[in-house]
Protein backbone atom coordinates (compact mmCIF):
# COMPACT_ATOMS: atom_id res chain seq x y z
CA UNK A 1 0.00 0.00 0.00
CA UNK A 2 1.42 3.51 -1.09
CA UNK A 3 0.30 6.62 1.04
CA UNK A 4 0.64 9.62 -1.82
CA UNK A 5 -0.07 13.18 -0.24
CA UNK A 6 0.75 14.59 -3.47
CA UNK A 7 -1.03 18.05 -2.89
CA UNK A 8 -1.83 17.61 0.43
CA UNK A 9 -2.12 20.86 2.71
CA UNK A 10 -0.59 20.25 5.37
CA UNK A 11 0.04 21.85 9.33
CA UNK A 12 2.39 20.26 11.31
CA UNK A 13 3.11 21.84 15.42
CA UNK A 14 6.08 20.84 17.30
CA UNK A 15 8.11 21.21 13.67
CA UNK A 16 10.98 21.92 14.83
CA UNK A 17 12.76 18.95 15.77
CA UNK A 18 12.21 15.59 16.69
CA UNK A 19 9.12 13.12 15.90
CA UNK A 20 7.76 16.95 14.69
CA UNK A 21 10.37 17.23 12.31
CA UNK A 22 10.38 13.77 11.04
CA UNK A 23 6.63 14.03 10.35
CA UNK A 24 7.42 17.36 8.74
CA UNK A 25 9.56 15.30 6.21
CA UNK A 26 7.73 12.09 5.46
CA UNK A 27 4.67 14.48 4.94
CA UNK A 28 7.10 16.40 1.99
CA UNK A 29 8.26 13.04 0.92
CA UNK A 30 5.24 11.65 0.07
CA UNK A 31 4.27 15.16 -1.99
CA UNK A 32 2.43 17.06 0.50
CA UNK A 33 2.97 20.93 0.99
CA UNK A 34 3.26 21.61 4.75
CA UNK A 35 3.28 24.52 7.08
CA UNK A 36 5.67 23.56 9.97
CA UNK A 37 4.48 25.62 13.36
CA UNK A 38 6.68 26.01 16.53
CA UNK A 39 8.02 28.53 19.01
CA UNK A 40 11.70 27.87 17.77
CA UNK A 41 12.92 30.06 14.52
CA UNK A 42 15.56 28.51 14.76
CA UNK A 43 14.75 24.86 14.99
CA UNK A 44 11.79 25.74 12.23
CA UNK A 45 14.64 26.41 9.64
CA UNK A 46 15.69 22.80 9.70
CA UNK A 47 12.10 22.03 9.17
CA UNK A 48 12.64 24.24 6.34
CA UNK A 49 15.13 21.67 5.37
CA UNK A 50 13.15 18.99 5.66
CA UNK A 51 10.86 19.70 3.09
CA UNK A 52 8.54 22.49 5.14
CA UNK A 53 7.41 25.07 2.66
CA UNK A 54 5.86 27.71 5.08
CA UNK A 55 7.18 28.44 8.51
CA UNK A 56 5.74 30.01 11.27
CA UNK A 57 7.02 31.13 14.71
CA UNK A 58 4.18 30.67 16.93
CA UNK A 59 3.52 30.45 20.54
CA UNK A 60 0.37 27.84 20.14
CA UNK A 61 -0.44 28.77 23.74
CA UNK A 62 -1.89 31.88 22.25
CA UNK A 63 -5.39 31.42 20.98
CA UNK A 64 -5.77 34.55 18.83
CA UNK A 65 -2.58 33.36 17.02
CA UNK A 66 -3.06 30.14 16.23
CA UNK A 67 -6.61 31.24 14.42
CA UNK A 68 -4.73 34.08 12.94
CA UNK A 69 -1.65 31.65 11.74
CA UNK A 70 -3.57 28.63 10.10
CA UNK A 71 -6.36 30.74 8.98
CA UNK A 72 -4.14 32.24 6.87
CA UNK A 73 -2.68 29.18 5.98
CA UNK A 74 -6.00 28.22 4.99
CA UNK A 75 -6.81 31.39 2.73
CA UNK A 76 -3.26 31.05 0.91
CA UNK A 77 -3.66 27.48 0.05
CA UNK A 78 -7.13 27.35 -0.34
CA UNK A 79 -7.88 24.98 2.67
CA UNK A 80 -6.29 22.58 5.10
CA UNK A 81 -6.63 18.68 4.63
CA UNK A 82 -3.95 17.75 7.42
CA UNK A 83 -3.41 18.79 11.40
CA UNK A 84 -0.63 17.05 12.92
CA UNK A 85 -0.33 18.29 16.89
CA UNK A 86 2.89 17.42 17.64
CA UNK A 87 4.24 19.98 19.83
CA UNK A 88 4.55 19.30 23.81
CA UNK A 89 7.02 17.79 25.69
CA UNK A 90 7.83 18.07 29.57
CA UNK A 91 9.15 21.93 29.45
CA UNK A 92 12.55 21.09 31.62
CA UNK A 93 10.34 19.31 34.14
CA UNK A 94 11.36 16.35 36.38
CA UNK A 95 10.19 14.11 38.82
CA UNK A 96 9.48 15.76 42.22
CA UNK A 97 7.02 14.96 45.20
CA UNK A 98 3.00 16.08 44.51
CA UNK A 99 3.62 18.87 47.26
CA UNK A 100 6.64 20.94 45.41
CA UNK A 101 4.77 21.47 42.19
CA UNK A 102 3.85 25.13 41.64
CA UNK A 103 0.30 26.11 39.81
CA UNK A 104 3.38 27.43 36.92
CA UNK A 105 4.60 23.72 36.51
CA UNK A 106 0.65 22.61 36.25
CA UNK A 107 -0.61 24.70 34.01
CA UNK A 108 2.37 25.10 31.74
CA UNK A 109 2.32 21.41 30.32
CA UNK A 110 -1.25 21.71 29.83
CA UNK A 111 -0.38 24.61 27.15
CA UNK A 112 2.14 23.34 25.85
CA UNK A 113 0.47 19.25 25.48
CA UNK A 114 -3.48 20.45 25.54
CA UNK A 115 -4.36 24.07 24.66
CA UNK A 116 -2.11 24.08 21.40
CA UNK A 117 -3.70 20.91 19.98
CA UNK A 118 -7.77 21.97 20.87
CA UNK A 119 -6.60 25.69 19.42
CA UNK A 120 -5.35 24.13 16.36
CA UNK A 121 -8.64 22.22 16.17
CA UNK A 122 -10.39 25.30 16.73
CA UNK A 123 -8.71 26.80 13.50
CA UNK A 124 -9.02 23.72 11.14
CA UNK A 125 -12.20 22.78 11.89
CA UNK A 126 -14.20 25.15 9.70
CA UNK A 127 -11.62 24.76 6.74
CA UNK A 128 -12.42 21.01 7.10
CA UNK A 129 -16.11 20.97 7.52
CA UNK A 130 -16.22 23.30 4.46
CA UNK A 131 -14.24 20.70 2.62
CA UNK A 132 -16.22 18.06 3.49
CA UNK A 133 -12.76 16.23 4.72
CA UNK A 134 -10.06 16.25 6.89
CA UNK A 135 -7.51 14.69 9.29
CA UNK A 136 -6.57 15.40 12.94
CA UNK A 137 -4.08 13.37 14.68
CA UNK A 138 -2.41 14.33 18.01
CA UNK A 139 0.81 12.93 19.40
CA UNK A 140 -0.14 11.80 23.01
CA UNK A 141 1.83 9.37 24.78
CA UNK A 142 2.02 6.31 26.54
CA UNK A 143 1.99 8.85 29.67
CA UNK A 144 -1.59 8.92 28.47
CA UNK A 145 -2.83 5.65 28.81
CA UNK A 146 -1.13 5.25 32.15
CA UNK A 147 0.93 6.05 34.66
CA UNK A 148 4.23 8.28 33.44
CA UNK A 149 7.69 6.71 33.64
CA UNK A 150 8.78 10.59 34.14
CA UNK A 151 7.14 10.82 36.99
CA UNK A 152 5.74 14.01 36.62
CA UNK A 153 2.24 14.83 37.21
CA UNK A 154 1.13 17.15 34.84
CA UNK A 155 2.55 15.65 32.09
CA UNK A 156 0.66 12.46 32.52
CA UNK A 157 -2.71 14.28 33.30
CA UNK A 158 -2.00 16.47 30.37
CA UNK A 159 -1.77 13.24 28.00
CA UNK A 160 -4.40 11.52 29.28
CA UNK A 161 -6.25 14.86 28.69
CA UNK A 162 -5.41 15.12 25.26
CA UNK A 163 -6.78 11.68 24.35
CA UNK A 164 -9.87 12.75 25.93
CA UNK A 165 -9.76 15.39 23.55
CA UNK A 166 -9.10 13.64 20.89
CA UNK A 167 -11.62 11.30 21.72
CA UNK A 168 -14.50 13.98 22.18
CA UNK A 169 -13.49 15.96 18.68
CA UNK A 170 -13.98 12.51 17.00
CA UNK A 171 -17.20 12.24 17.80
CA UNK A 172 -18.25 16.31 16.83
CA UNK A 173 -16.19 16.47 13.96
CA UNK A 174 -16.82 12.83 12.53
CA UNK A 175 -20.38 13.79 10.78
CA UNK A 176 -18.60 16.30 8.95
CA UNK A 177 -16.05 13.71 6.85
CA UNK A 178 -13.09 14.49 9.35
CA UNK A 179 -11.16 12.34 11.16
CA UNK A 180 -9.51 12.39 14.48
CA UNK A 181 -6.80 9.94 16.14
CA UNK A 182 -3.82 9.88 18.56
CA UNK A 183 -0.38 8.36 18.34
CA UNK A 184 0.82 7.63 21.88
CA UNK A 185 4.42 6.64 21.03
CA UNK A 186 6.85 5.16 24.18
CA UNK A 187 9.78 6.19 24.81
CA UNK A 188 11.53 7.93 21.79
CA UNK A 189 14.96 9.20 21.47
CA UNK A 190 14.24 12.43 20.11
CA UNK A 191 15.55 15.75 21.75
CA UNK A 192 17.67 17.27 24.06
CA UNK A 193 14.43 16.31 26.23
CA UNK A 194 14.47 13.00 25.61
CA UNK A 195 17.99 12.55 25.80
CA UNK A 196 18.11 14.26 29.41
CA UNK A 197 15.47 11.79 30.57
CA UNK A 198 17.12 8.56 29.17
CA UNK A 199 20.71 9.50 30.72
CA UNK A 200 18.44 9.97 34.13
CA UNK A 201 17.53 6.31 34.45
CA UNK A 202 21.02 5.52 34.99
CA UNK A 203 22.60 1.86 33.11
CA UNK A 204 19.74 -0.36 35.36
CA UNK A 205 16.58 1.88 34.33
CA UNK A 206 17.84 1.89 31.06
CA UNK A 207 18.27 -1.80 30.92
CA UNK A 208 15.11 -2.34 32.53
CA UNK A 209 13.06 -0.07 29.71
CA UNK A 210 14.84 -2.01 27.16
CA UNK A 211 14.02 -5.80 28.91
CA UNK A 212 10.11 -4.59 28.87
CA UNK A 213 9.50 -3.20 25.26
CA UNK A 214 9.30 -6.41 23.07
CA UNK A 215 10.89 -5.21 20.39
CA UNK A 216 13.97 -4.76 22.66
CA UNK A 217 14.71 -1.46 21.32
CA UNK A 218 13.94 2.37 22.04
CA UNK A 219 11.91 3.85 19.39
CA UNK A 220 12.93 6.46 16.33
CA UNK A 221 11.30 9.56 15.66
CA UNK A 222 10.54 7.70 11.90
CA UNK A 223 8.53 5.19 13.84
CA UNK A 224 5.87 7.84 14.76
CA UNK A 225 6.23 9.52 11.29
CA UNK A 226 4.67 6.61 9.68
CA UNK A 227 1.95 5.59 11.58
CA UNK A 228 0.71 9.06 11.66
CA UNK A 229 0.59 8.55 7.72
CA UNK A 230 -0.82 5.51 7.76
CA UNK A 231 -3.74 7.63 10.15
CA UNK A 232 -3.44 10.72 7.68
CA UNK A 233 -4.19 8.64 4.60
CA UNK A 234 -6.82 7.69 3.00
CA UNK A 235 -6.30 4.17 3.74
CA UNK A 236 -7.65 5.10 7.02
CA UNK A 237 -11.06 6.74 6.35
CA UNK A 238 -12.99 4.36 8.70
CA UNK A 239 -10.72 4.81 11.69
CA UNK A 240 -11.54 7.61 13.96
CA UNK A 241 -11.69 8.06 17.96
CA UNK A 242 -8.95 5.45 17.57
CA UNK A 243 -5.31 5.70 20.10
CA UNK A 244 -2.96 4.08 18.33
CA UNK A 245 0.19 2.73 20.71
CA UNK A 246 3.49 2.62 18.62
CA UNK A 247 5.19 1.62 21.71
CA UNK A 248 7.65 -1.39 20.60
CA UNK A 249 5.54 -3.68 22.48
CA UNK A 250 5.12 -3.32 26.44
CA UNK A 251 5.37 -5.89 28.83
Amino acid sequence: MQLNFEGKRVVVTGAAQGIGRAIVAAMAEAGARVCALDLDAQGLEAAREAGAERLAVIDLARRADVLDTIGAVGTDWGGVDILVTAAGGVRGQGARPLEAITENDWRVLFEANVDGAFFCAQAVAPLMKAQGQGRIVTISSGAGLRPSLTGIQAYSSAKHALVGLTKQLALELGPHGITVNSIAPGFVLSNPATQRQWEGYGPEGQKRLIETTHMRRLGKPQDIANAVLFLASDAADWITGQILSVDGGRA
